[in-house]
Formats: C-alpha cells, structure tokens, sequence
C-alpha cells in the first residue's frame, strides 16, 4: 500500500524486538516491521531494502546505538531514527541530539509505552515524506520557465527560482528574506493590501495583472497568481506580458487601422460570419445598396433583401456556397441586387476567405457597382455596331463601285475618290480603336516588340516609306492594344511624313520608341499632339494619337512626344514593362 510504513527495529534483544514489533502493528495497521539483533545486520538490511524509520536499542554486542545512527546518517541524513532504550541518561540525551537523532524514547515496563512510540514513528515518518514531497516540488519549481516564489507568514521571500529572479533582475538568494514590497513599486503597494491579500485570505488564490519593479528601477507588466498554502504561506507564480501586451496594442492599432480602411474605401466591403451574417458593413456599401449598417448588421443574413427574387437568391447562395466550401475557385462574379429604394444595380463580387486552424471563420465580400459602366458597355457595343455595319456596308459597296467605273472609264477622278474612300476607312477604323479602348484590357502577355512591329506594317498602306526595327525585347502587354497603338504611329507618320519617310522601333531605358525622320511637329504643339481632336488635316477629326495615348495610359506607360534624331517626330514610351 502507498501509506505503509516500514520499520526496521535494532535491538540485542530477539524476544523483545519481536514483541515490540508486535506492538507496535497492532498499533497502526500501516506498520510492517522487521528486527534485527545487531547494528551490523541492520545495516544490512538497510542495504537490501529501504525502511521509513529506525527503532534502534542504545546498549548492542558490537556497537551502541549513537554509533549506529552516525553510520545511517552518512548514507541518509534525513531517514528518522529513534532512539528507544533502557539506558537513560543526560549523556546519552546529548549524545544522540547532537549525532541528529530524530526522537528519544526510555523503555518502561507496560504497554502503554508502545502506544507513545508509534505515535512518534508515525509522525516522525509523515514529516519525513512531507519534507520529501515539499523538495521534490521545490525542485520541480527551480526547473520551471514560469517565475515563482514562496512567501512566508510575513510576506518574506523563503523560496525563489531562477526564472523569478531573472525576472527582477536579481541573483535568487538576494531576495530570500526580503518583503515582497521589494519588488513592487510604491503606488502599487496599495493595491496588493487592499485587493489581492483579501482575495487570497477570502478565496484562497487570486490572479489579474500587477506591475512588477527590477532592480534597475525599470518596471514591467506581469501577470500574477498568488494562492494561499496550509501553512500560512504565499505561492507566487509571475509572467512578462510585456511582449503580449504590445502585441494586443499592435492588434488594436490594427485593428482600428482595417476599421478605417474599410470606413474610408470608396469601394463595397463587408464581413461575413461563418453562417453568413453581417458583422461588417461600410459605407460604401450603405450607399450603394441603400441598406445602413443599422439595418444589416446583427439582423441575421441580408440575401432576402438584396435578392427579393427567391430562385435568383438560390442560385446565388449555391454560387457562394460552393466557394466558401472551397469547391470552386475564389472569383470576382456580378450579381443584380435590389436596393432599399428597389431599384436594380449591378454589382461586381469578389469574394475572399478567411481560415483559422483549417476552419472556415468567415468571408470577406468586396464589391464595386458596375452599373453604370455596362450601361457604357452596351451603348459602346451599339455604336461599334452601327460603326462597322452601317458604315462598312455603304462603303464597301463604294468601293466595289469605284472599281466597276475604272474597268469602263478613264478618269483622273478615281484615284481622289480611291483617297476619300480609304480615309473613311482610316476614320472608321479610328472610331472602332476608341469604342475598343474603353473596354477593359485582357490580361497582359508576353509581346515580341520587333515581331509584332513588323506583323503591323503588313497590315497598313505604307506607300513608299521604310522600315527599321533595332528593338530586341520581349514586353508585357495586351497584344491587340499594342498593335493598335503600332499600327496608329505608323499610319501618322505614313500619312505626314511624305513620300519615302522612315520609321524606326527602338530600345529605350524602361520602354521604347517609334519615331520618323519626316517635318516632325512644331515645338509648340508637342504637348497637343496626343489630345482629342487635335489634327493638322482639315478633314482629320483628331483620333488616331488619342488613341494612342489612351492606350498608353491603359498600361500605365509614360508617353512623351519629342523632335526626332533626324527632325521628325518621336514617341517614346517608358515604365514598360520586360519579360525577363
């Protein structure tokens, strides 16, 4: 059993250590004992096997008792022995207190006296495996990471680890003996009297935060339990949260930093819990939809107001679904909403998820009202429309024509008429390039300058002039844009640079160049060249460089008109980007 306890009684005496060890088991049933008649066989024992107590005789054949007990204590200073002998004497007293006897006990005649020594082997054993349990914790506290400390009935310091000390700045035995108040500064003495001793007296224990003082006067902000033991004592066990704390300050400045992000944003931002409820909303949104934070958030999911429409509403909910539930890709996707006022927009979703331990938390929803741009959109998609049927058709029936009339005639006419017709061609063209430019660009790609260069001046009427192409680089851009813009310089400079103008395409620091060697642009119409409108024909309208700029803006390149190296004129493009 876990509360035996083992004796081992020494006596020269066979029959009355048998019989006191009797006793002493009927005593207390936690009592195994066992006898020997001689030091020297107890002590074999007492290599053979542990005992909790000693009982040992003074007056033995091969030693006396005191003799004994100082041979136990060098291989166990702390193993209780008691000393119970018929030798009483002021000496022997003395001499046994002073080998560190645990008890001494006279023999008597009776058995009462059997009831006095078990009583004091059980103590004498109970404070020994108390002793025992209260190192081994001590030691176990000494290892710890966390800081701890014991206080005695006075609130001095009798233990201390390593980590607690270290958290003070101080060696461990320069706080033993010293007040707690020591390492706690003065306006906060206050607070330990009032509240925290009171709780521990009341409670057993308490624990919050209290501010800790180093030796170095600097203070830190700990977190700290302190609980009553059945001594009388104070167990302390403290915490640096001084890291912690500025990491929560760190979260709350970020936190009020996203609150005013998503404030601020002139685009739709709301959060979503994981079942869909609104637990942010900004104002954006509110503008949009009409609905007010007040409205939506804390009032459940806001699907039956924005999609009155209930199997548009489930289509929609299944399409957020299957990406909240990671089954399709995170994609932007327009919705028509209903607003508070009832009327229709069109909204642009893109929808972004937010996972914690591999759980879905929630959903953040960014929007943009779109609107107002498809209503663009199809008005561009109409007159694009109108621009290559109505137009095209007529004229390419002009053309079919003209060529009829040469077959039977011979007029200097013609080749005028053959101008004008290819001039509305130009113009058409022109009036597509700009419907076209309003639409958002494909995603970039990888684009061979020389090779797309040269892909144009196939596709344009370049009479007589010529073409150079020393640019040797790979760009990111949207290939029908890029070709456009080439195809539009090449035209100006055809059409303005007289008979056998060259163009050359080359490299510059961050971009490149398209320049002509023709009459160029006059200095102060450099900076007008590429507004809308601007033209130096009187029947030109003034868009082919418009475009080209718009294009330009489109990818984010810089365009700078400039004299030519031989007096034409000279794009040049930066913040392009290569394809490494």
């Amino acid at each position: 059993m876990d509360d035996e306890i083992r004796i081992l009684h020494v006596d020269d005496e066979a029959d009355f250590a048998d019989l006191s060890g009797a006793f002493l088991e009927r005593e207390d049933e936690r009592f195994t004992v066992e006898t020997a008649t001689r030091a020297s066989e107890g002590l074999n024992r007492l290599a053979e096997r542990d005992f909790d107590c000693i009982v040992s005789d003074y007056e033995m054949p091969d030693t006396n008792g005191i003799e004994f007990l100082e041979t136990v204590r060098e291989d166990d200073p702390n193993l209780p022995f008691i000393l119970f002998t018929g030798k009483g004497s002021e000496e022997v007293a003395s001499d046994a207190i002073s080998a560190d006897v645990t008890d001494y006990l006279q023999k008597e005649h009776g058995t009462e006296q059997y009831a006095i020594l078990a009583n004091r082997v059980a103590n004498a054993v109970e404070r020994r495996r108390t002793e025992r349990q209260r190192r081994r914790q001590l030691q176990a506290i000494e290892a710890a990471h966390e800081g701890i400390s014991i206080l005695d009935e006075t609130g001095r310091f009798i233990f201390v680890n390593e980590a607690y000390a270290n958290l003070y700045g101080y060696e461990p035995g320069t706080l033993i003996g010293e007040h707690w108040e020591y390492t706690y500064p003065d306006e906060d003495v206050e607070f330990v009297y009032e509240t925290i001793l009171p709780a521990v007296s009341t409670n057993g224990y308490w624990q919050g935060e209290t501010t800790g003082l180093r030796a170095d006067g600097t203070t830190f902000p700990e977190r700290h339990t302190v609980a009553g033991t059945e001594y009388d004592e104070l167990v302390c066990a403290v915490r640096d949260i001084a890291a912690e704390k500025e990491r929560e300050r760190q979260l709350e400045d970020l936190t009020g930093f996203r609150d005013a992000v998503i404030d601020s944003a002139n685009v739709w931002i709301n959060v979503l819990d994981s079942e869909g409820n609104v637990v942010i909303w900004n104002e954006a949104a509110e503008e949009i939809s009409g609905y007010s934070a007040h409205d939506v958030v804390g009032h459940g999911k806001i699907w039956k107001w924005l999609y009155p429409d209930e199997s548009y509403r489930t289509e929609i909910l299944d399409h957020v679904s299957e990406i909240l539930n990671g089954e399709k890709a995170v994609e932007e996707f327009e919705t028509t909403i209903t607003t508070k006022g009832g009327d229709e927009r069109i909204i642009s979703w893109n929808q972004n998820l937010i996972l914690s331990d591999d759980r879905l938390e929630g959903a953040v929803a960014i929007a943009r009202d779109v609107t107002e741009h498809k209503k663009r959109k199809q008005q561009l998609e109409r007159f694009a429309s109108i621009v290559s049927h109505d137009l095209r058709n007529p004229l390419n029936v002009a053309a079919l024509r003209l060529e009829l009339a040469r077959e039977e005639y011979d007029s200097n006419h013609f080749d005028a008429i053959a101008q004008a017709l290819n001039r509305m061609d130009t113009l058409i063209e022109d009036l597509l390039g700009l419907t076209r430019e309003g639409e958002s660009l494909f995603e970039p790609e990888a684009v061979d300058v020389a090779e797309t260069v040269r892909e144009c001046w196939r596709h344009v009427v370049t009479e007589n002039a010529r073409l150079e192409v020393t640019a040797n680089r790979e760009i990111r851009a949207d290939r029908s844009r890029f070709k456009q813009l080439v195809e539009n310089l090449v035209r100006n400079a055809v059409e303005h640079g007289g008979d056998g103008v060259t163009i050359t395409v080359g490299e510059l620091d961050g971009g490149f160049y398209v320049e002509d060697d023709g009459p160029g642009i006059p200095s102060d119409e450099l900076d007008a060249v590429l507004e809308t409108g601007y033209s130096t024909s009187a029947d030109g309208i003034g868009l082919g460089l418009s475009i080209v700029q718009r294009i330009a803006a489109a990818h984010d390149w810089e365009v700078d008109v400039t004299p030519g190296s031989d007096g034409g004129a000279r794009f040049e493009f930066t913040d392009v980007e290569s394809v490494q």
